[in-house]
């Protein structure tokens, strides 16, 4: 850490090991504060949203009125990017899509034409704002159904582009989209069931409730996702060797893949498919044991250092001048998202109790993260009864089967308008 005067103002110097520390005291601090007020906790706002948010409205303050300038070394930000979509594809298996028979296929499915809607209501509201297509892709799938992970992750990559401020722009997208996910998710469900007058095909006594899937297993158990017996170090250290390993060849691929085809391909991409193979080939040949129970524990700290450190160093000064094209495209987002999961998802997926519970589902991963899914199921089924194909689709292909469709379509749209 260091101290110096630039352009007269003041400037401390965050060393990539301070920015490390203070992203990690933020993110306990915005976890605190998460339970301490019942809002960000109602609608499943992520505890480094809240910590990183309130690191950069200080900065904003401090620099606005020439007191202080902070200035912060994101270099460890990409690794841990990198490792979270890298334990992304090595929860992809395809084994897991057989469990949800030809519902979730529909399902999947559903939410690909999803990606390829938002990317398009994005760039059409871009075009009818005035602002940079990019941008509009930035409010589109990448801060939608990517959420604020894939929005931090391809507002870098659109940015090296030269688009100023798209980081920051899908970082606010994504929380305003967190916010409306969780405000009409359970609403529209409820007057699905109340209009049809559906009821659930389950025992409402069973004693089978909130994460359960059915016969006492939970969604994370279903995903392989559950307390491993060998949970120690050597455990750990196999599992970090499998992800750097995907990680290397993956941001090897993505370079090749750049260099011959002028596509522009971020190394986190072809780290995550990479992985998807490995994940696969291992389920089928047994090269290592891979225990998602650790995976899935390094996953959350990586994504939730990674987001606390992409939110506290946004420049939010840069939203003055795209703070109003961008609340008129989600907006526009919310609008769409809603009308297609009461009209198309609901119909698709049987017109039935249990379809009705999955558009809670939908519309909260839709807009921005599984766990606002889950409160939205949770919140409809305390009052209708289960639903246990619900619990079991919506997990699955909003943490990880979503991303299979949803990131080649957003490296698309930004090679396309590049």
């Amino acid at each position: 850490m260091s101290f110096e005067v630039v352009d007269g103002l003041r400037t401390v110097n965050l060393d990539m090991i301070a920015t490390v520390a203070l992203a990690s005291l933020m993110l306990l601090f915005g976890n605190f504060i998460k339970k301490k007020i019942t809002i960000l906790e109602k609608f499943c706002i992520p505890g480094p949203v809240v910590g990183g948010l309130l690191v950069a409205i200080i900065v904003l303050i401090l620099k606005a009125s020439n007191i202080l300038n902070i200035s912060m070394d994101t270099t460890l930000q990409s690794p841990f990017m990198i490792t979270f979509f890298t334990t992304v594809g090595l929860g992809a298996s395809f084994a897991l899509v057989k469990k949800g028979g030809k519902l979730l296929i529909v399902y999947w499915l559903l939410c690909g034409v999803l990606s390829v809607a938002q990317n398009l209501v994005g760039v059409i509201g871009a075009k009818l704002t005035g602002i940079d297509p990019l941008i509009g892709i930035m409010c589109g799938a990448a801060s939608m159904e990517g959420g604020h992970g894939a929005a931090a992750s391809f507002g870098a990559t659109v940015e090296s582009l030269g688009v100023t401020g798209a980081a920051t722009i899908g970082m606010a997208a994504a929380t305003f989209g967190v916010v409306c996910g969780g405000l009409i998710g359970g609403p529209i469900s409820r007057y699905l069931i109340d209009k049809y007058n559906l009821r659930p095909t389950e025992d409402i006594t069973s004693k089978d409730s909130g994460n359960s899937v059915g016969g006492g297993v939970s969604a994370e158990e279903v995903a392989g996702i559950k307390i491993s017996e060998s949970f120690n170090s050597n455990t750990m250290i196999v599992q970090i060797t499998v992800i750097a390993s995907c990680m290397t060849i993956g941001t090897v691929v993505s370079t090749w893949f750049t260099n011959i085809t002028d596509i522009v391909l971020p190394g986190y991409v072809g780290a995550m498919f990479i992985a998807v193979i490995f994940r696969n080939l291992n389920d089928k040949l047994k090269l290592v044991n891979l225990d998602l129970y650790t995976v899935d524990i390094i996953s959350n700290v990586c994504l939730s250092i990674f987001l606390t450190m992409a939110l506290m160093t946004m420049k939010l000064w840069e939203l003055a001048d795209l703070a109003g094209p961008m609340i008129i495209i989600v907006v526009a987002q919310v609008a769409f998202i809603a009308l297609f999961g009461a009209f198309v998802v609901f119909r698709l997926l049987g017109k039935n109790f249990d379809a009705a519970i999955m558009v809670a589902g939908f519309l909260g991963h839709g807009l921005g993260a599984t766990p606002n899914a889950l409160a939205n199921i949770n919140s409809v089924t305390s009052r209708y009864g289960n639903s246990t194909k619900a619990m079991l689709i919506v997990p699955l292909v909003g943490a990880f089967l979503i991303d299979l469709f949803a990131i080649p379509t957003i490296v698309t749209f930004i090679n396309f308008f590049s």
